[in-house]
């Protein structure tokens, strides 16, 4: 899980994104080019900075301006620790702080917290944390929006960026494909999503939004990876297939979906467990 390694490297470099591929000169009777797909800016706007790790301030479709605005994280950067396997916290009580970022990766503000909406290790790796503010007053405030999420399954192939407010770094890489159980330690998630490798995260990039650049919505959050190749251990994650075949690949990193997220949100953005289409593990 990518919480902040101790004596990790501040000066450590990304791998840089690779070129686009060229297009070939149509022939005579060839069509025009096939339009490329439109890109989003992606920047830090609307990422957070926990004390451990990364997040982001999200809304769903339907989240209205006049709601408390909700901040998205992993389930393992709770600060009252990791959760245990089949465990589910809803309406816990938080005072948390969040330093807010601007598109240049600048703190703009500190946020704090009124809930743990929801949190969970089983099934995934969530936070969801009620702030004591509206998107509303972040707008009018800081001038920041919130990061939707996206309610669909994110696609394979996709160009994703991975944007850690922890780190003020952003990681491009795409979807390589989505694993049918991935289990690090005491914990297994479903359908993780695996990056190609040149997203390869660190500890601090826990939580970060995973957003696809074709809309600019969030797709994942960013949980772990494998880092010294052993099998399903801690920071070790191992892929389980659907005949129970295990397959280590280190220095592959991993994230979970969110699209999951938005069924279970209601008027409001109170979490509603019982609502139709909501599949998040219940208390």
């Amino acid at each position: 899980m990518k919480k902040p390694l101790v004596g990790a490297l501040l000066g450590l470099l990304l791998v840089g994104a690779s070129a686009a591929p060229a297009l070939a000169a149509p022939t005579a009777t060839s069509a025009k080019p096939t339009a490329k797909p439109t890109v989003k800016a992606v920047t830090f706007a609307g990422t957070v900075a926990l004390s451990n790790c990364s997040g982001s301030v999200v809304r769903t479709p339907s989240s209205q301006p006049t709601d408390p605005a909700l901040v998205l994280s992993n389930g393992h950067c709770l600060e009252t620790g990791f959760p245990a396997a089949g465990e589910v916290i809803t309406d816990q009580p938080s005072s948390r702080s969040f330093s807010l970022l601007n598109a240049a990766g600048s703190k703009v503000a500190t946020l704090r917290a009124s809930k743990v909406s929801y949190a969970t290790m089983t099934d995934t790796d969530i936070s969801i944390y009620q702030l004591n503010t509206t998107y509303a007053k972040i707008q009018s405030q800081y001038g920041i929006s919130a990061l939707t999420l996206n309610d669909a399954h994110p696609t394979q192939g996709s160009a994703i960026k991975v944007v850690s407010g922890y780190w003020k770094r952003t990681y491009s890489c795409n979807v390589d494909g989505f694993v049918y159980r991935l289990k690090e330690g005491d914990w297994t998630w479903k359908d993780s999503v695996r990056y190609t490798s040149s997203c390869n995260t660190i500890g601090g990039t826990s939580g970060s939004p995973v957003i696809d650049t074709t809309t600019g919505k969030v797709v994942a959050v960013n949980n772990t990876g494998n880092e010294d190749g052993e099998r399903c251990t801690e920071n070790n994650p191992c892929e389980v297939d659907q005949n129970g075949n295990v397959t280590v690949r280190q220095g592959i990193n991993y994230a979970e979906e969110t699209y999951i997220i938005v069924p279970c949100i209601g008027a409001g953005n109170k979490i509603d467990l019982s609502r139709a289409g909501c599949t998040l593990p219940k208390p």
